[in-house]
């Protein structure tokens, strides 16, 4: 018998908003890389895409009818989130995206939803823990191997706690691709490192107490990295099993 669709758990993406171009048009708009969508598809998941749409009582409704949150990559955090102030590398910054993002972020982990975050979507899990973040990364390992020049990705090879996630999934070691010019400096309360490149920099990181709460550095969506897409969408399955049989409390 097919499966129906209202049978998979529901994965909330959250998106960039860019000036883009499309059939000749050139507009702001709300968007995403369809690898993030294609590879939580593939893992049984719905994905349901989150532009910036409010606060916290809005985040609560759309967060009501989610099993899982996926936080994208993009624009640099607001330093001020995390202690800091802005210096000549800082980007342009998406403060729309800093509050809903943070406010969705903060839902998941409380109904206890499976999150993962990458990139961008990594940084905001530590600040939001009271972490905070290297403004520019080259400053600190003296070269740009974690950002070419260029608008391409770049190869990492990360070494993994074997007992923690993503090491449970993938082993000891694994290459991922990487764009990124900020980085993880002090851990926030309640998070762990699990994961590193040659250079220190932390790659990946967990909220042990959570569900499942994985923050990648690099792109798992690029590969596409199969096992923490699958590991990630079966834990917001998990999620949708005890929220139908009552064990889970909305948030």
């Amino acid at each position: 018998m097919k499966e129906s669709t209202i049978d998979k758990p529901t994965v909330g993406i959250t998106t960039y908003q860019e000036d883009a171009s499309w059939r000749g048009w050139h507009r702001h708009a709300s968007l995403v890389p369809t690898d993030f969508v294609a590879a939580v598809t593939a893992a049984g998941g719905v994905p349901v895409l989150l532009p910036p749409s409010g606060a916290e009582p809005e985040a609560a409704s759309v967060m009501a009818g989610l099993d899982g949150l996926l936080l994208v990559g993009g624009a640099d955090i607001d330093p001020a989130r995390y202690r800091a102030e802005p210096g000549p590398w800082t980007g342009v910054l998406a403060p729309e995206r800093d509050i809903w993002e943070s406010a969705l972020l903060r839902l998941a982990l409380e109904g206890d939803r499976a999150v993962l975050g990458v990139c961008r979507g990594m940084q905001l899990m530590n600040v939001l823990y009271g972490g905070t973040l290297l403004a520019h990364l080259p400053d600190r390992v003296g070269n740009d191997d974690h950002m070419p020049s260029e608008p391409v990705f770049s190869s990492t090879r990360l070494t993994l706690r074997p007992d923690a996630l993503p090491g449970t999934l993938l082993g000891a070691e694994y290459d991922l691709p990487c764009f990124h010019h900020q980085a993880v400096d002090t851990l926030g309360a309640g998070v762990v490192a699990t994961g590193w490149s040659a250079d220190g920099v932390v790659e990946t990181l967990t909220v042990p107490d959570a569900r499942f709460a994985l923050g990648i550095q690099g792109h798992p969506e690029v590969g596409p990295c199969r096992p923490v897409f699958g590991a990630f969408v079966a834990a917001a399955a998990a999620h949708r099993f005890a929220r139908d049989r009552g064990g889970v409390t909305a948030v």
